[in-house]
C-alpha cells in the first residue's frame, strides 16, 4: 500500500518546525526536506533542515520538473525535490511536509487525498512576539509576515483538512500526532 502525504503548514514564526521536532519523535514518518534560496540560519544543517542552494540551481531544478512543488515566500524560493518523496511512497511509508500555502495547495491539486493540516498561532499577538525573538527579522519583514499571516488564517479553512493551534510546543505536537495516527489508521492515501 502506498504511503500518504501529510502536508503541515502554517505562518511563519507560528512554530512549525518545533512541532514537527516533535511529531518526528513518535511517528516513523519519511520527513521530506525542502530546497530553498533563503540564507542558513546558525542552527540550520543542510540536508536536514532544508538543502540550502542558489538560486541558479534552484531554478534549474524547476525547469527539469525535478520539484512537485514550490513557491516564493519572502524573496526567497522553497521547493519539494520529487524524486525522494517518491521513493518514500513506493516504500509504503508516509511523508511529512512542512511547506507553505501555495506548496500545499500544489500538493493537494496533484494529490487529492492527501492531509493538510494548518498550524495557528493562539494570536496575531502572540506571533508577533515568536517573530521578534528570532532577532533576525525587521520590523519591516515583521509587518509584512503578519500581514501574510492575517490572509492565510482567514483562508486556511478553504484548503485545509485540519487546523492546530500552537498555544504549546507539546500540546500542537500531540494533537497533530492523533491527526497523523487516524489519518493513518483510516488509510488516507
Amino acid at each position: 500500500m502506498p504511503g500518504v502525504l501529510f502536508v503541515v503548514s502554517g505562518p511563519s514564526g507560528v512554530g512549525k518546525s518545533s512541532i514537527l521536532a516533535e511529531v518526528r519523535k513518535a511517528v516513523d514518518f519519511f520527513f521530506s526536506v525542502s530546497m530553498t534560496t533563503r540564507d542558513r540560519r546558525p542552527h540550520e544543517i543542510d540536508g536536514v533542515d532544508y538543502w540550502f542552494v542558489n538560486r541558479s540551481v534552484f531554478e534549474e531544478a524547476v525547469a527539469a520538473g525535478e520539484l512537485m512543488e514550490w513557491a516564493e515566500y519572502g524573496g526567497n524560493l522553497y521547493g519539494t525535490p520529487r524524486a525522494p518523496v517518491l521513493a518514500a511512497l513506493e516504500r509504503g511509508e508516509h511523508v511529512l511536509f512542512d511547506i507553505e500555502n501555495k506548496g500545499a495547495q500544489q500538493i493537494r491539486d496533484a494529490y487529492k487525498h492527501a492531509v493538510l493540516v494548518f498550524v495557528l498561532p493562539p494570536s496575531l499577538e502572540e506571533l508577533e512576539l515568536r517573530l521578534r525573538k528570532r532577532g533576525d527579522t525587521s520590523d519591516e519583514d515583521i509587518a509584512r509576515r503578519l500581514a501574510v499571516a492575517q490572509e492565510q488564517i482567514a483562508n486556511a479553512a478553504e484548503l485545509y483538512d485540519y487546523q492546530v493551534i500552537n498555544d504549546s510546543i507539546a500540546t500542537a505536537a500531540a494533537e497533530m500526532v492523533s491527526i497523523l495516527m487516524a489519518a493513518h489508521d483510516q488509510g488516507c492515501a
